[in-house]
């Protein structure tokens, strides 16, 4: 049996090299947009504002701000609960902003593992 090779694959490689090279200019952005991305702040507040935090995009923590009525003695719990909300609230962000990006740079296409 013949391999068939497709019609615009024909001839002197024209669109393999323009798929490369589109390729190559996608790899630069996407590594421009992650070394911009991974300077960026994210901040996220609950309980009213009785925790924030800040957080960069490459997801070290940059702040963390309690206010003194956030802190109970007798309810350490609450001030836990407030904690995880506020780290689980900026992750959130950052994966939607990351995701928001490099969507833009991949026109939506998925590339899994890539960032």
């Amino acid at each position: 049996m013949k391999a068939r090779i497709p019609q615009n694959m024909q001839g002197h490689g024209g669109n393999m090299n323009q798929m490369i090279r589109q390729a190559q200019k996608m790899q630069e952005e996407m590594t421009a947009f992650q070394e911009e991305f991974a300077s960026k702040e994210f901040t996220a507040s609950v309980g009213g504002g009785a925790v924030e935090i800040v957080m960069s995009g490459s997801r070290e923590v940059k702040s963390l701000k309690i206010k003194p009525e956030a802190v109970d003695p007798d309810d350490t719990e609450m001030l836990e609960d407030l904690l995880i909300s506020a780290v689980n609230e900026v992750l959130k962000n950052i994966e939607d902003a990351s995701n928001d990006g490099m969507g833009r740079i991949t026109g939506g296409m998925s590339m899994p593992g890539l960032f």
